[in-house]
């Protein structure tokens, strides 16, 4: 097989120093073959602290360390490869940039989040489809090994609920949930799956709960702190057993998600499903408006 031309359009967070140092470095512990990154677009939220201080630092990695190219437009960056790894920090641009690049037809990884509003996600999934663009989103935490290993272990039954925890910082421009709960949360879709109908949530100055409802019956929860531990983890319920996760141990889930991605851009279905992806971003707005209304239960 072809080893497979990769773009990245973003380069304003540090999983792009990790993509490249799994798949253009051999020698690398964690190498992933089948593709490399040859091209990349830098981009940059002028208004985003995390992206604009960044910026300029991973992209002189990237030109230096790892010989990608720098082009001018994420539509340029697509047209020179295979698969884009679209990586840009900021949610809000990604709908803008996915615009320019979804005629081309490319298969794209969209990091988290997928959009920051619900309007926005549904938009973008509706290009995927006229275009016909295989896409996938997720958190690198989907993929962390204890997670994948829990999900994969049946014996307990089936799956009756989920509690996920993690830290939840604020960042202005990725409100409230979107920022880090995404994280937990794609935790708890990859366990429950989508059909989520209500959110409330419990809020303080150190830490918020999310509680969802599924149309099943069953009770999904995402725990962020501000204070205490800054580990992920969580808790599968089945018919006959509970499983305890502790997502910090193992490989990287990094590793994992780069292995899901370049067997998406080899072919392989996308590990989530658009739909999902949107309910995911319905999921982390709901839990805002919940938090910003004292508790109200909110409907996705």
């Amino acid at each position: 097989m072809p080893i497979l031309r990769i773009g990245l359009i973003g380069l304003d967070t540090s999983h792009v120093e990790a993509f490249a140092a799994k798949l253009n470095d051999p020698q690398n512990v964690e190498h992933v073959p089948g593709g490399r990154i040859v091209a990349g677009f830098p981009g940059g939220s002028p208004d985003f602290a995390l992206s604009t201080d960044r910026v300029g630092g991973f992209t002189k990695t990237l030109r230096e360390k790892y010989g990608v190219a720098m082009l001018g437009s994420p539509r340029e960056v697509a047209e020179a490869v295979d698969a884009v790894l679209h990586t840009s920090v900021d949610g809000r641009v990604h709908l803008a940039q996915f615009q320019e690049i979804a005629p081309l037809r490319r298969p794209v990884f969209m990091d988290k989040p997928f959009a920051t509003t619900s309007a926005d996600a549904r938009a973008i999934a509706a290009l995927a489809r006229e275009h016909q663009v295989p896409v996938f989103s997720s958190s690198t935490l989907r993929f962390a090994g204890p997670l994948q290993a829990a999900l994969a272990d049946g014996a307990g039954g089936k799956i009756i609920g989920a509690e996920f925890f993690g830290p939840l910082y604020l960042q202005p421009t990725q409100p409230g949930f979107f920022w880090y709960g995404v994280h937990t949360a794609d935790m708890l879709y990859a366990a429950l799956g989508a059909g989520c109908e209500r959110v409330r949530v419990v809020s303080t100055p150190d830490h918020d709960v999310a509680i969802g409802t599924w149309r099943d019956g069953r009770i999904g929860i995402i725990r962020g702190d501000r204070a205490g531990t800054k580990v992920f983890g969580g808790i599968i319920h089945r018919e006959n057993s509970t499983q305890w996760i502790d997502a910090t141990t193992g490989r990287p889930p990094d590793f994992g998600l780069t292995l899901a991605v370049m067997a998406f851009f080899q072919g392989a279905p996308p590990p989530v499903t658009l739909d999902e992806m949107v309910e995911v971003v319905r999921f982390l707005e709901a839990a805002n408006e919940s938090r910003d209304h004292n508790g109200r239960e909110v409907t996705l």
